[in-house]
């Protein structure tokens, strides 16, 4: 029997169809890209890398995305974006640069413009506004310098603050992380005191040996010490991370393993929570809020593993998350120093691990907070990884913060 035209084209239709749905199941989405800061290789002097990898909806595995790119300097060890993914900032503390990146959709990054600090920086954090770039910098002494954003294009410095502790101006002072709050309205900075801490030698010093500092971030970008600053903040803090909701500044102490909690009051002011500090595993190096601000993570660097936490609601407080499954479920690579998760739907963690050269990934059960290993991870990087970090990808949209 012949078929009429239009016969032909709807059964030409209609196989289309049926591959498709026969091919759905294998085709890969992909959600986020997912950026990691590495050295080039073992050759002196050369640059650092940015590598891009592809994150599936479906597995949460990483996949080589487009080629790596020049960090612009050598030994990237810090990175942030702003709050729209569509720009990227690599510190390199090789030549005190930092680069700023564009995103594409693509994941493609092009290098746009670079500003040299005067120290070696360690941290970098953008407000959330999307107007002011915070890094942090020294190894002799502590510096907060603060510059000014137009449509992401680095411009002057709007402020530059040297940290010191009252009463003991002349320590040395060792910055190792900061961040802002949600709302942009403040910025804060943890640092350690050198001269007091000392491990195995001789102290100089009477004062605390782990601070944060607090800056509330006034009209044009100015910063102002809020009340009692700089804080208390355990022996070594190492990183910190603020919550969506701008009501909780969490901090992580290196050499004590302990996290310790801060509530955010009236005019940026912190107190600390009276249940804490809280257990985490030993010389935790990073932290991360997942975007709904329900679930800690922590990466432990000398444990190899990461720690998770649940908030309690309104108290900030963290609960320990505890798996389900075998207890080596939250073991990574060698040496974690960073650690994400995933922007788009908030289900993948990830670290880079330092000694490993990798990056180890693990699912995240939204309704638990516990995570397991992927089963393709480590994924191989370049040399040395010290800082990963990952934007939506396309239209897909991020996850909402919980009331």
């Amino acid at each position: 029997m012949k078929l009429t035209k239009l016969s032909e084209l709807f059964l030409v239709s209609m196989i289309g169809l049926i591959l498709a749905s026969l091919l759905t199941g294998c085709y890969l989405v992909t959600i986020d890209f997912v950026f990691v800061a590495a050295s080039a290789g073992n050759t002196p002097g050369s640059n650092g890398q940015i590598y891009t990898y592809a994150t599936d909806a479906e597995s949460g595995a990483l996949r080589y995305g487009d080629p790596a790119v020049s960090s612009g300097g050598t030994n990237p060890v810090a990175m942030a974006v702003t709050s729209d993914y569509y720009n990227l900032y690599v510190a390199n503390a090789g030549n005190n640069s930092v680069v700023h990146f564009n995103v594409a959709d693509t994941g493609v990054l092009t290098s746009k413009d670079t500003v040299t600090l005067a120290d070696t920086p360690v941290a970098l954090a953008v407000s959330p506004a999307n107007d002011y770039l915070f890094a942090i910098s020294g190894t002799s002494s502590a510096t907060l310098s603060e510059y000014s954003l137009s449509s992401g294009t680095i411009g002057n410095a709007a402020a530059t603050l040297q940290l010191t502790v009252p009463g003991y101006g002349s320590d040395i002072i060792i910055p190792t992380g900061v961040t802002v709050l949600a709302n942009s309205n403040a910025v804060y900075v943890t640092a350690f005191d050198k001269s007091a801490y000392n491990p195995g030698g001789g102290t100089t010093s009477n004062a605390n040996p782990g601070w944060i500092f607090g800056f509330s971030i006034g009209t044009n970008g100015a910063l102002t010490p809020v009340s009692g600053s700089p804080y208390q903040a355990g022996v070594k803090p190492s990183a910190l991370a603020t919550d969506p909701t701008s009501r909780f500044v969490y901090v992580t102490d290196f050499a004590s393993n302990e996290l310790i909690g801060y509530t955010v009051l009236a005019n940026d002011t912190l107190d600390f929570m009276v249940n804490g500090p809280f257990k985490t595993g030993n010389e935790p190096s990073a932290i991360t809020i997942d975007p709904r601000g329900i679930y800690i993570y922590i990466a432990n660097e000398l444990d190899n593993s990461v720690s998770a936490y649940s908030i309690a609601l309104p108290t900030g407080t963290p609960s320990t998350v505890v798996n389900p499954t075998a207890g080596n479920s939250n073991s990574t690579d060698t040496e974690p120093v960073s650690i994400i998760v995933d922007p788009s739907l908030g289900r993948f963690v990830y670290t880079a691990n330092s000694v490993g050269d990798s990056v180890s990934g693990f699912r995240l059960n939204p309704n638990t907070g516990a995570i397991s290993t992927l089963q393709a991870t480590p994924y191989p990087t370049g040399s040395n990884p010290m800082v990963v970090i990952a934007v939506p990808h396309g239209n897909h949209a991020t996850q909402s913060v919980t009331p």
